[in-house]
């Protein structure tokens, strides 16, 4: 074999040894540090949650992670401090389990559970011609129409329809308050949305002196922006009452008033006269 070809040869695979000696170095290095770093236990859900569950110990488990925590995140030591709150948010099986998850220590489960401090849940009736019922699930986002004939309203205004409120969020739909995993429409005939306690009172007297209706919106479209109300006449283009015809008044200057007629005798040696003035005639 010839000999410069072996020297090429000894040299590289000197060349291939060193590299892979480096390369050993780095990845055990890594390694070693990541064994060193210390974990942490914390509480994990032990299956899917859905939104509303109370927590019970057969729902909890545990996890170990290294470096920095989840916020709000539960150590092992706490765990069965969790059993009894409600979940607000689904939760995926084998991810850690945060204070935002989860309602208040005492409030229970279910619908309560998901309304935040200072919000109220209030139920309005819907049907099927009524609104989207079949069609609002848990999430959504809507806004609430009312329709009717606005008191001390002028003659020939018919219905009236106006905005009450926008970008509704949908807690629960008749007594479902998780979404359809399915996706199917579910006819119901109660909707709660959360509101605040102004917002629950105008939609309380709305429902029982109007007819409300829901409008479906994307829930990425948060603009509330304001819709003027619309009457029936409008729906038909009503037209404008024509105008009145103008009476054109023709002025006339009056006439300016005659001068006051005066007389003058005129005496001219042993004659007179008579002259008048002031008159259309003259005497003398």
């Amino acid at each position: 074999m010839n000999r410069r070809l072996l020297t090429i040869l000894l040299v590289a695979f000197v060349i291939a040894g060193v590299c892979a000696f480096a390369v050993y170095r780095v990845v055990g290095s890594k390694m070693s540090t990541q064994q060193q770093s210390p974990t942490t236990s914390i509480v994990a859900a032990a299956t899917d949650l859905k939104l509303g569950t109370v927590l019970t110990q057969a729902d909890l488990g545990v996890i170990k992670i290294s470096g920095t925590l989840p916020k709000g995140a539960v150590p092992e030591q706490q765990r069965l401090t969790l059993v009894g709150r409600g979940v607000v948010t689904e939760i995926g099986q084998g991810s850690p389990i945060v204070e935002s998850n989860l309602a208040a220590a005492g409030s229970g489960g279910g619908l309560a559970a998901t309304i935040p401090q200072g919000m109220r849940a209030c139920a309005i009736r819907v049907d099927d011609i009524v609104g989207v019922s079949g069609f609002v699930t848990p999430g959504m986002r809507v806004d609430v129409l009312a329709s009717g004939i606005p008191p001390n309203a002028p003659p020939n205004t018919g219905t009236v329809t106006t905005t009450l409120l926008q970008n509704m969020e949908v807690l629960s739909a008749g007594i479902n308050i998780q979404k359809d995993s399915e996706g199917k429409p579910v006819s119901v005939q109660v909707v709660n949305l959360l509101v605040t306690p102004e917002q629950a009172q105008t939609l309380s007297l709305a429902s029982s002196q109007l007819r409300i209706q829901l409008v479906l919106r994307n829930p990425l479209d948060t603009k509330v922006e304001p819709v003027p109300s619309t009457a029936t006449p409008a729906l038909f283009g009503a037209v404008k009452p024509a105008a009145a015809p103008v009476k054109v008044v023709r002025r006339v200057a009056p006439k300016p008033p005659a001068p006051k007629p005066y007389s003058m005798e005129i005496i001219n040696g042993s004659s007179s006269s008579q002259e008048n003035f002031g008159s259309s005639e003259g005497q003398h």
